[in-house]
């Protein structure tokens, strides 16, 4: 029989997400829940001490006469593997990260436990899309494109209205979903490229650089303003260099103040954990309600028949035709 603590450590097995706070590492909070989850296995009741068969001088016997001595078969506990010689039985808990997050970042960070690095890897082998909440603030340009750094320009920003900034963002996003198309490395005059269209499967085959999918203004407030973004291959310094690129469109400078990852594929900020739910029961709970939501939702794309599509015909008509199609339909998914 498995011992309890081997038994929890089974159902701990899987993929969780926390919510990590800016200016910590993400190694600082990876640790810190390896720290949890070895504490909290190890907590668990042990399996009594198994017994040994041992052959024991009966007591009050003459100790001068050998020969009459009497010894007896006596159950006694093997001292070898008591937990207190033995050690903890978890002393190492592989915990991987998934797409991490820099020191000056907070937001969804998906954690693996054990075999639940390898559904990470099959995870993010499904070009899933990440959302963000950007702040940024116009009138400042910095050598790091962050609040924090050195100031390298001031500039006026009284002539930008909202308007404006969401032109500049729907021109970013329409030059971004010209790359999603061309990574795909699919021909957008084909039937495929059009299903995968309608399934919203179209993305880059294999490592690319960063595509903004979707760009949002959810508040405007000169000089602040917040944006919302959803892509792929993303860092967050690239991120913060599109707040900068924004402000050069809008003939001022802008400075990103906050980086904040509001999901990451199937995880959202209600499914984080945050920093006092660090705990091992916590996070198995976690565990298991991703484990009961992928039974009903399958993340990896599959090829799905659309009644509705008709095969296309060979003719430059409607190849171009169908290629508007992909983009038009593209874009609506991504929107």
């Amino acid at each position: 029989m498995a011992a309890p603590a081997v038994r929890m450590f089974r159902r701990v097995e899987g993929l969780f997400c926390v919510y990590k706070p800016s200016g910590v590492h993400w190694k600082l909070v990876r640790d810190n829940i390896e720290t949890k989850l070895l504490k909290g296995l190890n907590a668990a009741p042990s399996l009594p001490c198994p017994q040994e068969v041992r052959f024991l001088a009966q007591p009050g016997g003459d100790a001068e006469a050998p020969k009459d001595l009497t010894l007896s078969v006596v159950s006694v506990p093997a001292l070898s593997k008591h937990p207190l010689v033995t050690g903890p039985e978890f002393q190492y808990l592989q915990v991987g990260v998934g797409h991490r997050l820099d020191a000056f970042s907070s937001g969804v960070l998906v954690l693996a436990v054990a075999n639940g690095n390898k559904i990470l890897n099959d995870l993010y082998r499904t070009r899933i899309t990440r959302d963000y909440t950007l702040e940024g603030e116009f009138g400042t340009a910095t050598d790091d494109f962050s609040h924090t750094g050195r100031v390298v320009e001031r500039s006026t920003y009284g002539h930008i209205t909202q308007d404006k900034l969401d032109r500049v963002l729907a021109m970013l996003q329409g030059a971004n979903q010209k790359s999603l198309l061309m990574y795909s490395n699919v021909d957008m005059r084909s039937q495929e490229a059009y299903e995968m269209a309608v399934q919203g499967l179209l993305g880059p085959d294999g490592k690319s650089a960063p595509i903004l999918t979707g760009l949002r203004c959810i508040r405007f407030e000169p000089p602040n303003f917040t944006i919302e973004v959803r892509c792929l291959n993303e860092t967050q310094k690239y991120l913060r260099k599109v707040v900068h690129e924004i402000g050069l469109e809008l003939r001022s400078t802008a400075v990103c103040k906050g980086v904040r990852r509001t999901r990451d594929g199937p995880f959202t900020l209600q499914d984080a954990l945050t920093r006092h739910h660090w705990t091992a029961s916590d996070i198995m709970q976690a565990i298991q309600q991703y484990k009961s939501s992928k039974k009903n939702k399958k993340y990896s794309p599959s090829k799905v028949e659309e009644p509705g599509l008709q095969p296309l015909e060979e003719n430059t008509t409607d190849s171009q035709q169908n290629e508007t199609n992909v983009e038009a339909v593209a874009a609506g998914r991504t929107e």
